[in-house]
């Protein structure tokens, strides 16, 4: 029994660090490039360049990569000179903690409920590459509450959400997949714009038909989609394509 849970301790931290590989400046050229894309053509999916965003990010199913897609994307704004906010709003199924080393709570929930203040929740996370510091600011999930949805559509969400505002020039928050819970509906009428997350052969061409049918009787403005795992040109595979396109490439989302 101790073998087993020595085994199972040793897969999670490998997985832990293979996470961890993927993040910020240990991307190969080619991921990092493609999130460089992905955030000049959401810079350029708003006029008003000078005004905070707050971009919620989902998909359809677990799996898919949203939030290794949140915490790059995160990263690539921060490079970028912004004042970035990442936010995990999966208060379910929280991962931030193993994937970017940092402390599980106080986090969202907490603050949201009055347990805990802000300045006392948020966490910075610091990725250095040739000698450079590249630092975007994190708060996690915190305590998982009995109706995360409710909690994530409550207008003290909406409140603290535009106070954040006044305060980052970017606001990313990673949402649970629309095919699992309702908690990415709930919250789409609290962000500015919505990035839908695929990954090739894993996502399902009628899951995300549901998932954008889902998203258009939300009225949320879905910004266009991260396409993950998808062939190098010249052959080979790479874990991560930031590729981005406001096409919707099947069902019948307009």
């Amino acid at each position: 029994m101790a073998k087993k849970r020595t085994e199972r301790a040793s897969a999670a931290r490998q997985t832990a660090l293979e996470r961890q590989s993927m993040i910020g400046p240990k991307m190969n050229f080619a991921a990092a490039e493609a999130y460089k894309l992905l955030r000049t053509n959401v810079m350029f999916s708003f006029p008003d360049a000078g005004e905070s965003r707050v971009l919620g990010v989902t998909s359809s199913f677990r799996g898919e990569g949203k939030s290794l897609t949140s915490i790059n994307l995160a990263y690539t704004f921060a490079e970028a000179g912004k004042d970035v906010l990442l936010i995990e709003g999966d208060m379910r199924l929280p991962t931030m903690e193993a994937r970017l080393a940092i402390a599980g709570k106080p986090g969202l929930s907490n603050v949201l409920v009055g347990t805990d203040s802000m300045a006392g929740s948020v966490q910075q996370y610091d990725a250095t590459e040739a000698g450079r510091t590249t630092s975007f600011d994190v708060l996690v999930s915190g305590d998982i509450p009995p109706t995360p949805s409710e909690l994530l559509g409550s207008a003290r969400m909406s409140a603290f959400l535009g106070k954040m505002k006044e305060q980052y020039d970017v606001i990313i928050l990673d949402l649970p997949p629309v095919g699992a819970v309702p908690d990415a509906i709930v919250a789409s009428h609290l962000v500015d714009g919505m990035i839908v997350v695929v990954r090739a052969g894993h996502t399902v061409r009628g899951g995300l038909a549901d998932t954008m049918r889902q998203l258009d009787l939300a009225e949320a403005h879905v910004l266009g989609f991260v396409f993950n795992g998808a062939a190098a040109v010249g052959g080979g595979k790479y874990y991560r394509k930031g590729y981005y396109s406001s096409d919707y490439y099947g069902g019948d989302h307009k």
